[in-house]
């Protein structure tokens, strides 16, 4: 049976989620903060970590940025084909996005064109990634980006030759170059396959996959295991200030790719790695 959608419904879960995600940082990413800092035996990542943790407190309890960087918002959006739109989703979304960061007082960090450099001024628009799905619901996945992080993160177009040492070497090299610069500890999405845009895609969607939570394959769940602990290696630390956690986790998302090719990106977070999901 087809559910009739008013996208006014999507528009206020947009509005809602722009303030959430500014304010209050999700339970596994201090989860994973916390058990970072009990296993973290050296003295300034310890003292960087606790800060981290203050900070996610204060945010959230005075209502104000965790981070300056507000961020660009990104939206997969999960489309039940059950499912008639009253209106339009993505003008529903942008308009969500204009009210949110409005009304929670959020930096509007978006231009227009990427040359002529022009604010914006709402924060919109945002990027939407669309697909559809069995059902009557619409799924959203809501991230907002900020670009410290964004910069650091890379993308090649690897032989098949190069095999698995070569993905893992352009892994651990990725987050090494990262360094400092995007706040770590971070939280790192890779996308392994595909061609050369769906390989990015793939990588900014494993950001979206809960902090610790491993793949389902145990064949990548052992890989971004094995990652993880080599980029942790590193000694970069919270902030650059040295330690055991350069990153908190590495997510691999796995595309079906051409026999000639082995694409592969690295999107990189920083410990704000602020998403969410909600179902309508």
């Amino acid at each position: 049976m087809i559910r009739e959608f008013s996208t006014d419904l999507l528009r206020d879960a947009i509005c809602r989620m722009c303030g959430t995600a500014a304010f209050d940082m999700p339970k596994d990413v201090t989860h994973s903060i916390e058990e970072a800092l009990a296993a973290e035996d050296f003295p300034n990542a310890r003292s960087v970590l606790q800060e981290l943790l203050e900070n996610y407190h204060v945010a959230s309890t005075e209502r104000i940025p965790i981070c300056q960087d507000t961020g660009m918002v990104v939206v997969f959006l999960d489309v039940g084909r059950d499912v008639h739109f009253i209106g339009d989703p993505y003008e529903a979304i942008n308009e969500g996005v204009r009210e949110g960061y409005k009304k929670y007082s959020l930096r509007m960090s978006v231009v227009g064109d990427p040359l002529r450099r022009q604010n914006t001024g709402d924060n919109t628009p945002a990027l939407v990634t669309t697909r559809l799905v069995p059902g009557d619901r619409v799924t959203v996945t809501f991230l907002t980006k900020g670009f410290g992080s964004e910069n650091m993160s890379r993308l090649a177009m690897l032989r098949p030759a190069d095999g698995i040492s070569g993905v893992r070497k352009f892994v651990i090299e990725t987050a090494q170059k990262a360094g400092p610069n995007a706040c770590p500890p971070l939280v790192i999405g890779v996308g392994i396959g595909g061609t050369f845009d769906q390989v990015a895609l793939a990588a900014k969607r494993a950001l979206t996959r809960d902090v610790g939570v491993p793949h389902a394959d145990p064949f990548y769940a052992k890989l971004e295991e094995e990652w993880l602990l080599e980029i942790n290696r590193l000694g970069v630390g919270p902030q650059g200030m040295g330690g055991r956690t350069t990153a908190l986790s590495l997510a691999i998302e796995a595309l079906p790719t051409h026999i000639a090719g082995m694409p592969v990106a690295c999107n990189i977070n920083c410990h704000v790695a602020r998403h969410m999901r909600e179902v309508l």
